[in-house]
């Protein structure tokens, strides 16, 4: 039996409906076309579905996620992706009225997020037309000491500003708003022996248990999703300010865009593994023995300041997505770890983890979401534009293909998307009506046609 057959069979076991398994669909050329086709007809009646208007503690326009699970909720990385795959619906059915239109339900999200924004960079993950004032909000935690948006808001307004011609005027009188988010992060969230990002804790970490920092102590998982989110984050920073004319702040940005990049490589890098990981900071200080002392460790305390979690987590594949990898380190990562049918290369797509580690379940859960196996759009995209970005348009045409037969196939038999999907079948685990970065499939078909195609920033 080869390993896909033995996979399945356990997913059976553990979900719990194998009466109900199909096979996803052979990929020919006939059958990509075919689905390609119910993707693009179903995701371009829905283009305005995710619109929501002003209400309660949301004072301007926003995108909500789909579904009657995140019916009217702003959420923080939904909305940034979300909008990529908006765009190219407009750019594919709309016209330039349709395109401002959209342009300023993505602005309401950047603005209702920086409401919440203090002096102190805090600003909620999520807002609900019923959320607390800022200031009963912030009365309730630390928030120096609590995890909170993440950084993806630059990326969303550099997106905006980039279809918009370059013109940030619109994000000038916030603009500091913004860098006080962002600072925030490089001040209070920072490992001063690494330079790597650390979430708090495990609440609402966005990949939501993720064994790198699920049920792990507080302040000691170094990410590499939150690190490649924000090395993004500051090359997006420094974009809008030379948009708005402040080089002093560009030229700041970019040096700290490039310590993390240097960072990451120094501490997330496995060269054993050719993979990115996160890093465990949970470790004992080392002690200053006197002269008078004995401790067994004092002839050779530990000389460094982290060590890998060797996990395989989808999220590695990032740093191709940001293109902060070497070009070396790229071929490693494609051929070493995207390629294995035992780590990441799934029938549906990617592993989120990969079926090899004791973690591995797919059974359906919602708060927290499994990230311990299922296929999600979101991962699949990220991959896919590091698969293109760095020239392996093969392997990046057989993800999008999955992706597309995966998805096509849903819409067939449901008429809906859901949220996430068991990788060796393709079948959809749960809360249907999902829209969100399901929908950037619309954007992966643009590049299988050879179309124009919106890309993030």
């Amino acid at each position: 039996m080869n390993f896909r057959k033995i996979v399945s069979s356990v997913v059976s076991v553990l979900v719990g409906y194998s009466s109900m398994f199909a096979a996803l669909p052979e990929c020919t050329p006939q059958n990509v076309e075919k689905y390609k086709k119910i993707c693009r007809e179903n995701i371009h009646k829905v283009k305005k579905g995710m619109y929501r208007e002003p209400k309660g503690s949301l004072r301007h326009k926003f995108i909500t996620p789909g579904c009657d699970a995140y019916l009217d909720n702003l959420w923080d990385w939904d909305s940034w992706l979300s909008g990529i795959a908006l765009c190219q619906i407009m750019l594919e059915t709309g016209n330039k009225a349709d395109f401002n239109e959209c342009m300023e339900y993505q602005k309401g999200c950047i603005y209702n997020a920086l409401d919440y924004c203090g002096l102190e960079g805090y600003i909620p993950i999520i807002i609900a037309p019923n959320s607390p004032s800022r200031e009963e909000m912030i009365s309730q935690i630390n928030v120096y000491d609590s995890n909170m948006h993440k950084p993806c808001l630059a990326q969303q307004a550099a997106f905006i500003t980039k279809l918009t011609g370059d013109d940030a005027e619109w994000i000038r009188d916030n603009i500091n708003k913004l860098a006080t988010f962002v600072n925030k992060y490089m001040t209070y969230h920072r490992d001063k022996a690494t330079g790597l990002l650390y979430w708090n804790d495990d609440f609402m970490i966005g990949v939501d248990n993720d064994p790198s920092t699920f049920y792990r102590p507080r302040n000691s998982s170094a990410s590499i999703y939150l690190n490649t989110l924000m090395y993004k984050e500051l090359l997006a920073m420094k974009y809008l300010s030379e948009c708005l004319d402040m080089p002093s702040n560009a030229a700041a940005y970019g040096r700290d865009a490039s310590e993390l990049r240097d960072s990451i490589i120094k501490h997330c890098w496995d060269e054993r593994d050719s993979f990115f990981y996160s890093c465990d900071l949970n470790l004992l200080p080392v002690e200053k023995f006197s002269d008078s002392g004995f401790h067994l460790h004092q002839s050779a305390p530990r000389d460094y300041d982290c060590v890998l979690q060797r996990f395989s987590v989808w999220s590695g594949f990032l740093p191709m997505w940001a293109g902060l990898a070497t070009p070396e380190q790229a071929r490693g990562m494609v051929e070493r770890n995207y390629l294995d049918e035992r780590l990441f290369n799934a029938p549906g797509g990617v592993y989120t983890l990969a079926p090899t580690e004791k973690m591995y379940n797919i059974k359906p859960t919602q708060n927290p979401s499994s990230w311990l196996g299922p296929v999600w759009t979101c991962a699949n995209w990220f991959v896919w534009r590091g698969l293109v970005n760095y020239g392996y348009e093969k392997e990046a045409r057989e993800l999008a293909e999955k992706t597309v037969l995966m998805l096509g196939r849903d819409f067939e038999r449901f008429g809906e998307l859901h949220e996430y999907y068991e990788p060796v079948t393709g079948e959809p685990i749960m809360n249907k009506g999902f829209q969100n970065w399901n929908l950037l499939v619309l954007n992966m078909i643009a590049w299988l046609d050879g179309r124009d195609e919106v890309r993030e920033f």
